[in-house]
């Protein structure tokens, strides 16, 4: 056996002891919110597509007629020959939604923190991460050489502190936070944040991959906060909007440096044509049908009020049963009862908290959301 091989099967073994060694599971998406994994159909609680869009059959459609009008792929990045027209079409309707002059589209949500936070910041400035924000945030934040230090969760004062001590030494600051954090779904205080950003002069990014599409009719979390400044919006194609990539939305100039120097852009193939074509009709419904975007908030608060949990804010619960082991025995549970929740452990949540991730759809009946309820009110008894 290689050295690397010896290491790789020690690392396994470490994480199949501690309960945190992960497995690919084949599953094939359904329509109505289904699934099939291992032989079974199951209604899935886990999955990002919140209003179901992903097997709309207008998005479909148009996904299907792109590919055969553009080819299954871009061909290249979006500088040299990869940039076909339904990409400007897209970024137009995004800006739209946000509200703000421009997007640029990436290949995928990690791909836009990544290449965005660099073309910001770097050696000699400061990058302030909330602790509980995405991994892309925070690869974005170490990729670019700036100094990174993680602010405590939704901590607007401990933020203020750091700044306080930290602005003068430094000739930047980006400041990163999740619109929607996606593993305890509570929202981020985008009006104050903007606030002590702006007292300091640092830049606010706001990463909405999980607000977008099923808060504020749609537009996500940062239209929740009017008065708030972002001017680094992120988000992504392939949740609520049912297909596939990411953006960033902001000011003309914004958007015009990270076209020709984000290296996600300049050296990344461009999005394929059928994954533009379906977000453009993933936008039509969202705009045209505010009531389907209010109904995976609405089924999660129907939630959050039969098993005694605080108000759901976004589309996502946490239910929180500490060690690994307990939370792979709720996931197993339930997908005995025909209900796809899958356990979340370290390192994707910190130690300790290992959780049922449930994710609320447009598409889940409510009495199977009531079902739920009633199977996760006995799981947390028997914790």
């Amino acid at each position: 056996m290689s050295s690397l091989d010896a290491f790789a099967s020690d690392k396994l073994a470490t994480l199949e002891a501690g309960h945190l060694r992960r497995w690919l599971q084949p599953t094939r998406r359904l329509e109505r919110g289904l699934v099939e994994r291992g032989g079974k159909r199951l209604l899935s609680f886990s999955c990002n597509d919140y209003l179901g869009l992903s097997h709309h059959p207008a998005v479909r459609a148009a996904a299907a007629e792109a590919a055969l009008n553009y080819g299954a792929g871009a061909g290249g990045s979006r500088l040299v020959t990869g940039d076909h027209p339904l990409l400007g079409d897209l970024e137009t309707r995004l800006a739209r939604l946000k509200g703000t002059e421009a997007a640029c589209v990436f290949g995928s949500g990690y791909l836009a923190n990544a290449g965005t936070i660099p073309t910001f910041v770097g050696p000699g400035d400061l990058v302030l991460v909330d602790a509980l924000a995405h991994a892309c945030v925070w690869a974005g934040a170490k990729l670019s050489g700036a100094e990174t230090i993680p602010f405590r969760h939704n901590d607007v004062g401990h933020l203020e502190e750091l700044l306080t001590g930290l602005r003068a030494g430094v000739r930047r600051v980006l400041v990163a936070t999740d619109g929607v954090f996606s593993m305890d779904g509570d929202l981020a205080p985008l009006d104050a944040l903007s606030a002590v950003c702006a007292a300091h002069d640092a830049w606010l990014l706001s990463d909405d991959a999980h607000g977008v599409g099923v808060l504020a009719e749609g537009r996500g979390s940062a239209a929740l906060f009017p008065d708030a400044v972002i001017p680094l919006q992120m988000g992504t194609l392939s949740k609520a909007l049912g297909s596939f990539g990411g953006y960033v939305c902001g000011s003309q100039a914004v958007v015009d440096l990270l076209k020709t120097r984000a290296r996600t852009v300049v050296y990344a193939t461009g999005l394929p044509p059928a994954s533009a074509a379906a977000a453009l009709a993933a936008l039509d419904i969202i705009e045209s049908q505010p009531a389907l975007t209010a109904l995976p908030l609405a089924k999660a608060r129907a939630f959050t009020e039969a098993v005694g949990l605080p108000p759901a804010q976004s589309p996502i619960v946490p239910v929180i049963l500490g060690e690994a082991q307990a939370a792979l025995k709720a996931s197993e549970r339930l997908q005995a009862e025909g209900l796809l929740v899958v356990a979340i452990r370290p390192p994707t949540v910190p130690v300790g908290t290992a959780r049922l991730r449930i994710a609320f759809s447009a598409e889940q009946p409510d009495a199977e959301v009531a079902r739920l309820a009633s199977i996760v009110r006995d799981i947390r008894k028997r914790a």
